[in-house]
């Protein structure tokens, strides 16, 4: 994704951030395992969130330990792994190799075109066990390429279509928590979309790159346009977020998406952080 789904460790106590390290540790060796070192490459923050979310739903079996491991080979880190998180590396797979082929068919980029066949024996095995998910990442792509392409600055359609991409990818079951899982992926992946599109404006509008708010590029009051359209967006992912039962890991969920969120975009523009993920300038 776009590297915004992280939490703000200074606001988590210490047992958090060892569990929040864990999930993260733990879904890097469910990506080694089931795909191998290309894949492990491709490993984020963003992902781990949705184990997170996935293992609070449903907990499923976890398992545990303490290893060394190639990036930390000096220091043993505690790892925690669950089903959660072997599905989260195939979808985080998937996401990458159609990410990668799709730089190299926009921008030529050769190391694109490389990591993209490193990961697409990998890719094709992911779409056997998830082919509702990887149909709509497809899709979600070709309907952003199509909009780049013809140079249609239409943000209601772009970021529907990345929306429509994550709603999808939160769905790990069809079952009575689909609907809200869906709702909920989707109004995120609007936010992130926006979040994105914002953060880039500068440097797409300079570069004469796609942005779908090129239009806003230079004119004042931008903080307050994006933030508001943002705010909106992550209201709807929090009222979804709230009619799931959750209880494991609940606290460092809200420090995501309530304040962890919002990092990037409020050094980006000045803005002192507060608890709740607002600011002021």
């Amino acid at each position: 994704m776009f590297g915004y789904l992280t939490a703000n460790p200074d606001l988590l106590t210490p047992e958090e951030l060892t569990r929040y390290r864990a999930c993260y540790c733990g879904l890097c060796r469910s990506l080694q395992e089931r795909h191998g070192l290309p894949a492990r490459l491709t490993l984020n923050y963003d992902m781990t969130f949705l184990v997170l979310l996935l293992q609070s739903l449903y907990e499923p079996e976890e398992s545990a330990g303490t290893e060394t491991c190639p990036p930390h080979p000096l220091e043993a880190r505690p790892w925690q792994r669950s089903a959660a998180s072997d599905y989260a590396a195939d979808l985080n797979t998937a996401l990458a190799y159609l990410k990668c082929r799709d730089d190299w068919e926009d921008e030529g980029s050769l190391l694109a075109l490389g990591q993209a066949k490193s990961l697409r024996a990998a890719y094709e095995k992911v779409c056997d066990a998830y082919p509702r998910q990887c149909a709509a990442i497809e899709h979600g792509m070709e309907a952003l390429h199509a909009l780049e392409r013809d140079h249609i600055e239409d943000p209601d359609a772009a970021t529907a279509s990345f929306g429509g991409l994550m709603g999808e990818l939160f769905v790990w079951r069809e079952d009575r928590w689909s609907g809200t899982l869906r709702a909920m992926g989707d109004a995120l992946g609007r936010f992130l979309y926006v979040m994105d599109a914002c953060m880039d404006l500068d440097g797409d509008a300079v570069w004469n790159r796609y942005n779908p708010f090129r239009r806003f590029y230079g004119l004042a009051n931008n903080e307050r346009r994006f933030r508001s359209t943002m705010e909106m967006l992550l209201g709807d992912c929090l009222r979804a977020f709230d009619r799931l039962p959750l209880v494991q890991d609940v606290s460092i969920l809200k420090n995501i998406l309530c304040v962890g969120l919002w990092t990037q975009f409020n050094r980006k523009y000045k803005v002192r952080e507060t608890a709740d993920g607002s600011g002021s300038v």
